[in-house]
């Protein structure tokens, strides 16, 4: 399928390095009296960064003020949470030539992001489902891509820095090893068996300067891996955002599985489905954490019925996507995200059990 092609050959799309000549901060010259800010504390070099990148961001949008600057609250929550300023960024993503090298946007972001300021980080992370969204769609019309690319490759750089080339891992409970609510009844023969259940989440990354085909996924991945990892503190709008390219990355609709009830998967194996437009491959690397933000939406703490009914829409097309393409392992973590979809959308399950029960009847 076409879809697969991507993924293993070369694009026509010239590739993308990050270098002070293709991607410097282009901003109004600021001194350090205009805001009276001492930059020799880290605080005032907090706050002037900010300052900064408002008003280099107030000469891209129309909906941005440097009035913001001697507003009380703090500007980088009112960047990351104003509604007209998502709706205008978003909007200037959407056209057709964003994502070209000398997009003054991207410029923006890669720059934003490449000041270390972990709120304006969280801004531009904000919109990063779009820029990824819009990003791998675009791969297969040979559009320019430098300046989508350049931003994924900031991110990506960041956290190959903060992980220090170290893979991101979990300790699977062992029944069979004792712990502080159980003892084991048959002690363990080796004290080695418990490093069998250590599962690697994201394997160790490796410092790329350029995007290639057999790299973009990965990249991709590791961006929306720092997303999910910052969920609590993205607004609704950016995962609602997040959830529609999903079922555009599906290219499947999933209205077969909209009453909830989930069909024999042997009865649906390969079966033929509508194909929408947007259709990209789904790797493991880049599917795994896809389904871990969509879980998020599904049973985070925000129970926000639009992002609930927006994750589960994108589990139906990601789920039919998989028995499309035959995945056993796509198709078993998918189902599973229906069915706790399902739980969550059920009144019946909507009980706080911490909750105590109040009623005239007294047991004994």
């Amino acid at each position: 399928m076409s879809e697969d092609c991507s993924s293993s050959e070369e694009t026509n799309t010239p590739t993308t390095s990050i270098s002070q000549d293709t991607f410097t901060t282009e901003t109004t010259t600021i001194t350090t009296l205009a805001f009276n800010i001492p930059p020799e504390t880290p605080s005032s070099s907090s706050s002037f960064s900010t300052h900064l990148a408002i008003q280099s961001l107030s000469s891209i949008l129309t909906t941005v003020s440097p009035s913001l600057l001697s507003q009380d609250q703090d500007p980088a929550f009112y960047l990351l949470h104003n509604p007209d300023i998502s709706s205008q960024v978003s909007s200037l993503l959407r056209l057709p030539d964003s994502s070209a090298g000398d997009n003054n946007l991207c410029r923006w972001f890669y720059d934003t992001f490449q000041s270390s300021e972990p709120q304006l980080q969280l801004v531009v992370l904000r919109f990063l489902p779009i820029i990824a969204g819009l990003y791998l769609s675009r791969v297969a019309l040979k559009k320019p891509l430098a300046g989508f690319e350049a931003v994924l490759l900031a991110i990506y750089a960041h956290e190959t820095t903060s992980r220090a080339g170290q893979a991101m891992t979990v300790n699977v409970p062992d029944l069979s090893h004792p712990s502080i609510y159980h003892e084991s009844k048959n002690p363990a023969k080796d004290n080695n068996a418990a490093d069998l259940n250590l599962a690697v989440i994201s394997p160790s990354l490796e410092p790329h300067g350029t995007v290639r085909s057999t790299r973009r996924a990965r990249i991709v991945g590791v961006a929306l891996e720092l997303y999910y990892s910052k969920m609590s503190l993205m607004p609704v709008g950016s995962k609602i955002d997040f959830c529609e390219f999903c079922k555009v990355w599906s290219g499947q609709d999933g209205d077969e599985y909209k009453d909830g009830e989930l069909q024999d998967d042997q009865g649906n194996v390969g079966k033929e489905s509508v194909i929408k437009e947007g259709r990209i491959a789904l790797p493991w690397e880049l599917l795994q954490p896809i389904l871990r933000i969509l879980g998020h939406c599904l049973l985070g703490p925000n129970k926000d019925k639009e992002l609930i009914g927006s994750a589960s829409a994108a589990c139906r097309s990601l789920y039919s996507r998989s028995l499309h393409d035959i995945n056993t392992q796509a198709i078993l973590a998918t189902r599973s995200l229906l069915r706790l979809s399902k739980m969550t959308l059920d009144p019946k399950n909507n009980v706080d059990h911490t909750e105590i029960p109040m009623t005239d009847v007294i047991s004994l």
